[in-house]
């Protein structure tokens, strides 16, 4: 997904000019659209709308009964491209009057703790969307560990952010990670079932006994592999806390760099576990919506290295 950072897509001389429109009188989108473009069919319009090339007063809108005001100015790009912007520790990868996507670094927290509140992602985006406007709020939709990178999603309103919770584990959403583990696994695919449960000094444990935890349940397959090392896409069904870094621990082959679930070894020094690929669909539209990130670099580097 290529994306420009902030405003409208970008192009080249050789691209097609963005059409630049302004309501004239309050309106519906779908019906300012046809209106404005004869030449158009609903489909067409509707091709348009899905693939993020309206924009509302610099904000891309998908919704085809999107009220308009009066003054407001409509934007058609003529690429598919979506808005991306970057900051230190995290890129917004896709925006709307709803919801945000990034892609998190590693060593962010998702949210604030007692020991930190303003170094987080949720509080780095809060001050993001008051900038255009005070009031702006953002809410948590899911999380991931500090040391895991990749991809999360925040909501821009109370209704999505229960539209997106009530469906984070339903079958119209997809959660896909890659986890470097220690070790060769002998089965190049398999499914971890158990129950967890967080103790005190809040460490996950993992039980067969459906009476001691909640049921987790984590699905892997092999990717790529060294003598020392394993590269693994792991997809869960649930998603319980600390879920697949346990599940990875059960199964012999802890995630490096997880001291605290098995690890002996840390040889990227960071957390080998990366949120990669999220769909899930648009809490008001319906929509379905695929994310994908690329593989840390890293990750890969250490199965080219020669291990004693």
């Amino acid at each position: 997904m290529q994306k420009k950072s902030g405003g409208r897509p970008s192009q080249t001389p050789a691209q097609k000019k963005d059409m630049l429109l302004v309501v004239k009188e309050n309106t519906f989108l779908m019906e300012f659209l046809i209106a404005q473009l004869p030449t158009k069919s609903r489909n067409n319009i509707k091709s348009l709308l899905k693939n993020k090339q309206v924009w509302v007063d610099d904000k891309v809108v998908s919704q085809f009964d999107h009220p308009l005001l009066s003054g407001q100015k409509i934007s058609i790009s003529a690429s598919r491209s979506r808005v991306e912007k970057k900051f230190t520790e995290f890129t917004i990868l896709y925006e709307d009057e709803a919801i945000i996507v990034i892609d998190k670094s590693a060593g962010l927290l998702s949210v604030a703790t007692k020991n930190e509140k303003r170094r987080t992602a949720y509080s780095m985006l809060s001050d993001y969307v008051k900038r255009s406007d005070s009031s702006n709020k953002i809410f948590i939709v899911h999380r991931l560990d500090r040391e895991t990178s990749g991809l999360m999603v925040f909501a821009k309103n109370e209704e999505a952010k229960k539209l997106l919770q009530e469906n984070w584990n339903g079958a119209g959403t997809q959660k896909s990670y890659v986890a470097l583990v220690e070790g060769k696994l002998e089965k190049p695919e398999g499914t971890i079932v158990s129950y967890l449960t967080e103790d005190k000094v809040f460490k996950v444990h993992a039980s067969q006994n459906p009476k001691k935890g909640l049921k987790a349940v984590t699905h892997y397959s092999v990717i790529e592999a060294s003598s020392a090392f394993s590269l693994l896409e792991v997809k869960i069904e649930t998603g319980r806390k600390n879920q697949i870094r346990v599940h990875m621990e059960e199964l012999g082959h802890s995630i490096v760099g997880d001291k605290k679930y098995g690890a002996t070894s840390s040889p990227i020094r960071r957390l080998g576990l990366h949120a990669q690929k999220l769909e899930f669909l648009h809490p008001l539209s319906g929509e379905k919506l695929r994310f994908e990130t690329k593989i840390p670099p890293a990750f890969y580097s250490v199965l080219k290295r020669k291990h004693r």
